[in-house]
């Protein structure tokens, strides 16, 4: 046996155990994490969400943001929100929601996705929250579907296009051959690693709440399933606000935008302030010292916002 021919078997058998290892954590990860919510079927395709307050009470849906859950919000807004009537989703692709096997997915399309997900709930409309790339959704429901939109409120929501490049990683895991490595062996193994350091930089210059990363349930991203979702939206994020942003103008719903200039992640003035400032029915509320995940800190500062929207609205 040549060396070359040695050193390929040696290669193979460790691309194996690492396969192996990523998909261990994987299932690991699973069992921690397991769905707590209902399943509803839409066209094939099934989306996790729960329920939570007075059923009697006027509707609210909760968007994520991206590489995120259900339940980030519902731990940071969950007592806030105790007594409204709160569907808490998992948005298409992440959580424990599939995503429909669509050649190229868009916000256009999970917002369609969504009203059919209130319609089969039986909810006309609702005062919307979306965090961060949840609030480009939402503003999406509104631009497509208005009638299902009582008001928005937007907490530091990702609006414009040209935010920067996605990162490598994010073009990566599409990739023939090196992707699939990608998604199945290295982010398995070496993100649990990294999400901690991804919550500081999320929540700064605010601390991060204790457990956050376990509480929020975080580590369902490393899943392959929603690592690729999330790296397809994350991959064509400048494509997808370029194709949107010159509508909102035309958007009519109440809207309250949540931000704080100290946000990391994003430029509040960019994402925020611009965008609100060319809607006929919006307001800023900057919150001073606030990060991105600003919904954590500031939950009364929320449901401040969803009974604005709402009274407007009537």
């Amino acid at each position: 046996m040549t060396a070359a021919a040695l050193a390929a078997i040696i290669a193979l058998a460790g691309l194996l155990l690492g396969a192996l290892g990523g998909w261990l954590v994987s299932q690991r990860i699973a069992k921690a994490h397991p769905p707590e919510g209902e399943f509803l079927e839409i066209d094939g395709t099934r989306l996790h969400y729960r329920r939570s307050g007075d059923p009697a009470r006027p509707a609210i849906l909760v968007l994520h943001g991206a590489a995120s859950n259900l339940e980030e919000p519902r731990l940071a807004l969950g007592e806030a929100l105790a007594q409204e009537n709160v569907i808490w989703l998992d948005r298409p692709g992440l959580g424990w929601s599939e995503r429909p096997k669509a050649a190229r997915w868009s916000p256009a399309g999970e917002a369609a996705l969504i009203a059919r997900f209130l319609d089969k709930l039986d909810i006309p409309e609702a005062v919307v929250i979306g965090h961060s790339w949840g609030g480009a959704i939402a503003m999406r429901l509104a631009m497509d579907h208005p009638e299902r939109v009582t008001g928005l409120v937007l907490i530091a929501p990702a609006l414009s296009a040209w935010i920067g490049e996605a990162a490598w990683f994010n073009a990566a895991s599409g990739w023939p051959l090196i992707g699939p490595v990608l998604t199945r062996v290295i982010i398995p193994l070496v993100g649990p690693g990294q999400l901690e350091s991804g919550a500081r930089k999320a929540f700064h210059p605010e601390p991060v709440p204790e457990g956050y990363v376990a509480a929020s349930r975080l580590p369902l991203i490393l899943r392959p399933g929603n690592w690729i979702a999330n790296a397809r939206d994350m991959m064509m994020v400048n494509t997808h606000l370029e194709l949107q942003e010159e509508r909102y103008q035309n958007v009519g719903a109440h809207t309250v935008f949540l931000a704080g200039k100290a946000d990391t992640v994003l430029w509040t003035h960019r994402h925020s302030g611009q965008v609100a400032a060319r809607m006929p029915r919006a307001e800023l509320r900057l919150i001073s010292g606030a990060g991105h995940n600003l919904h954590h800190h500031h939950p009364q500062a929320v449901l401040e916002a969803v009974m604005t929207v709402r009274e407007r609205a009537e």
